[in-house]
């Protein structure tokens, strides 16, 4: 049963009772993300996400990791271009632990200047660690280029440059000027008492009250074009994307199911091709990067420097099809059904139904029954998804990125992508 409470300050509380479970998982999410940044503050929003747990005025670092082991719980958090979540998960029985514990470091951390040092260190370690694993950094590449000039494109993580320069006034200021409790969602799905619940979080919660709101958002212009970044590895890792759905289009169920047969499982038409037939690849999948005004549909191979041509002309030759020949219905059926069974099987995590609960809070200011989304893909067809494929779909519109000994001009990958002799 889902209830949803909105506190006097704005803060927005929604839970979803699950009376079989015996966990709760409960988050604090704020919709601020990298893409809200300005400029010198570049990977704060990430840096305050690793702050969280470094210590409040009433517990040190290591007094909040043994409280919540003590109860077998479970806490973590994530920074996205657009949200940042603190959230944990325990028995049902602790949940009043967990929210003091969650409430405490969102309000009342002191980011102490050693322990900014410090994290500074590990975050400059997370930088690292990412620009030595080619088949993510290349995402990181491809969406610098893809929306250029936007913050929406710059990695989460911000720069070696922008942590360094981070500081215990840079954070405060940052946590004031986006922090407001409008843009605060408390989400919780599990066994719990919606009413509890909002007792439990609203005496805190409530003294939260910043003044400013956060900048309206500028919306992405695409960028198409091709670049090659020549480096010594063992593969080259190419990344190809062209313009998708944001997560409130309704065009975004045809775009799930296409992406499905695209790419993203293993009887799809990419996999099967490429890695089943020919060999050419281990990795090969497509991609949906949906945020809450624009999107990105995007293919991901790691080939040898030898395949390059034959992959992307493959590549190529399965776009033509979905935009000129109609999905035949057992494939489309079969897609529909993996979408409608994954939803499904995620729902039986409390983790799941909670970042599910936050988002659609974000996203649509409401609770949306699984119901109403199967309905959603099980009425899609393959005329509407040849008609949104073939609005989108225009080769000199897609941007190319191969990362690796690639030995390869653009020039020459544009003709390979245009189909040009």
């Amino acid at each position: 049963m889902y209830q949803k409470t909105v506190l006097r300050n704005g803060i927005r509380v929604v839970t979803e009772k699950i009376p079989y479970v015996y966990s709760v998982s409960t988050g604090i999410w704020v919709g601020v993300g990298s893409r809200d940044e300005q400029e010198s503050e570049r990977g704060i929003t990430h840096f305050i996400e690793h702050m969280l747990f470094k210590g409040t005025q009433r517990r040190t670092a290591l007094d909040i990791a043994k409280e919540l082991d003590a109860v077998g719980g479970f806490a973590n958090a994530f920074t996205s271009k657009e949200h940042v979540c603190f959230h944990a998960k325990v028995l049902d029985t602790h949940l009043p632990l967990v929210v003091d514990v969650l409430t405490d470091i969102f309000l009342n951390s002191v980011f102490a200047p050693q322990e900014i040092e410090r994290e500074q260190q590990v975050v400059l370690q997370e930088i690292r660690m990412i620009e030595d694993t080619p088949d993510e950094f290349v995402h990181v590449l491809f969406q610098e280029m893809f929306w250029k000039n936007n913050p929406l494109g710059l990695p989460i993580y911000g720069t070696a440059e922008t942590v360094a320069r981070t500081d215990r006034e840079s954070i405060l200021r940052y946590l004031d000027r986006t922090f407001h409790p409008e843009q605060i969602v408390v989400a919780a799905a599990g066994n719990l008492e919606h009413d509890r619940f909002v007792d439990l979080v609203a005496p805190s919660l409530e003294t939260l009250n910043h003044r400013e709101r956060r900048a309206d958002r500028k919306k992405p212009s695409i960028h198409p074009a091709i670049q090659v970044i020549e480096k010594e590895l063992e593969q080259v890792h190419l990344c190809l994307g062209l313009k998708g759905v944001a997560q409130t289009d309704e065009n975004r169920f045809p775009c799930h199911i296409l992406n499905v047969i695209l790419g993203n499982s293993m009887s799809s038409r990419l996999f099967q091709e490429i890695r089943e037939k020919r060999g050419l690849a281990y990795s090969v999948y497509s991609f949906l990067n949906s945020h809450a005004d624009t999107g990105m549909l995007g293919v991901y191979a790691g080939i040898a420097p030898e395949n390059i041509e034959e992959t992307l002309k493959l590549i190529r030759q399965q776009l033509d099809l979905l935009a000129t020949e109609p999905i035949p219905e057992t494939e489309l059926a079969a897609a529909k059904e993996y979408l409608r069974g994954s939803m499904y099987l995620n729902a039986e995590s409390t983790d799941s139904r909670m970042n599910r609960l936050a988002k659609n809070e974000f996203l649509f200011d409401r609770f949306i029954p699984f119901e109403e989304v199967e309905e959603k893909i099980m009425a899609v067809d393959a005329g509407s998804i040849q008609e949104w494929f073939q609005s989108v779909y225009h080769p000199q519109r897609m941007g190319l990125l191969l990362l690796g000994p690639a030995g390869l001009k653009e020039a020459h990958l544009e003709n390979i992508l245009l189909e040009k002799e």
